[in-house]
């Protein structure tokens, strides 16, 4: 039966639905990324109009558009508002979260966490610790954020090149052989991508050339079959493309990955530290830029220190790539 893994790391929380020794679906929720779906925020409105914006009272003050305002409204009134859509970072731009106005009897606070939707979800949680075994890398937490920094998926008989543009996230099946065979290949491991990544928004999916109208039926029926809705679809046309669109609460484990590289080190450096065997004083070695976005957040330092019990030192090295390494 699948069950989800769950890890309270540093500066990261991170969970994956496994069955057996397989990721299904990852998930990971970093500290900063702004109020969470469901929380209801003070604000006060900073733009007026057609297209309403908040400034959420959140560290850093950040944006919110608005829906529901009532017109009477002016600049500077108090509101309560309650998030529909986080905060989302694309290439060349960021989006700020959504919002709508808040129940009267709404009370303030964050939505929930990774911790409780995976535990909303009825399948069983198991909670792991950096002494436990590790059983997220021996189901192939590693070379899941690999893949995703990539961009390139194997499947058998072929393989994805996944991309986060502006636009959408585009999902190209590559390969050789018959068309057919390589479509329906393509079409269960685009969905399967998609569930593991969280993906939503515009997605399109670049299947072989598909002049034969059964086969482009069958693809079809495969995507309405291992989908979960709600969403939206074209049918397969001639040329082989499909548009797909989702709901998008949250940005997907490719905009997290791909888009903010060097969180992604530090998430990895960190956990790495917090396996890492001996004693004495614990050295974190990686590239100058890694090490200054550690160094700035002590906190996170600060906790390593408390759960390994040494002390941490962080060392700068422009040989480092990568996450780096932790001794």
């Amino acid at each position: 039966m699948a069950e989800w893994l769950y890890e309270a790391g540093i500066g990261e929380t991170r969970a994956a639905l496994v069955d057996g020794d397989t990721i299904l679906e990852a998930r990971i929720e970093r500290d900063g990324q702004g109020p969470r779906v469901g929380a209801v925020v003070a604000a006060r409105l900073a733009e007026a109009g057609k297209s309403p914006v908040v400034t959420l009272d959140w560290p850093g003050a950040p944006s919110a558009s608005l829906t529901g305002l009532s017109p009477s409204l002016s600049i500077g009134a108090a509101l309560t508002v309650e998030i529909t859509r986080m905060a989302l970072r694309e290439r060349g731009r960021d989006k700020p979260a959504r919002a709508q106005i808040a129940k009267a009897e709404a009370a303030i606070g964050d939505g929930p966490d990774l911790l409780a939707r995976i535990v909303a979800s009825g399948l069983p949680v198991t909670e792991l610790r950096p002494t436990d075994p590790d059983r997220l890398e021996q189901a192939g937490w590693s070379e899941l954020i690999d893949r995703v920094r990539t961009g390139h998926w194997p499947f058998d008989g072929g393989a994805l090149w996944v991309d986060a543009t502006p636009a959408m996230v585009l999902i190209d099946i590559d390969g050789a052989g018959d068309a057919s065979t390589l479509a329906k290949a393509g079409a269960r491991a685009a969905l399967a991508v998609i569930r593991c990544c969280d993906i939503g928004g515009s997605i399109g999916i670049d299947f072989p050339s598909l002049p034969d109208r059964a086969v482009r039926h069958a693809v079809d029926a495969t995507v309405d079959a291992m989908l979960s809705p709600p969403f939206e679809r074209t049918a397969v046309n001639g040329f082989g493309f499909m548009q797909i669109v989702r709901r998008r609460e949250r940005p997907s484990l490719v905009e997290q990955i791909c888009l903010d590289p060097t969180a992604t080190d530090a998430a990895l450096l960190l956990r790495q530290a917090e396996r890492a065997v001996g004693a004495g004083p614990l050295t974190l070695t990686a590239r100058p830029g890694l090490t200054d976005y550690l160094a700035a957040r002590p906190e996170w330092i600060a906790v390593l220190q408390s759960r390994t019990g040494r002390p941490v030192a962080l060392v700068a090295d422009t040989a480092v790539k990568g996450a780096g390494h932790a001794q």
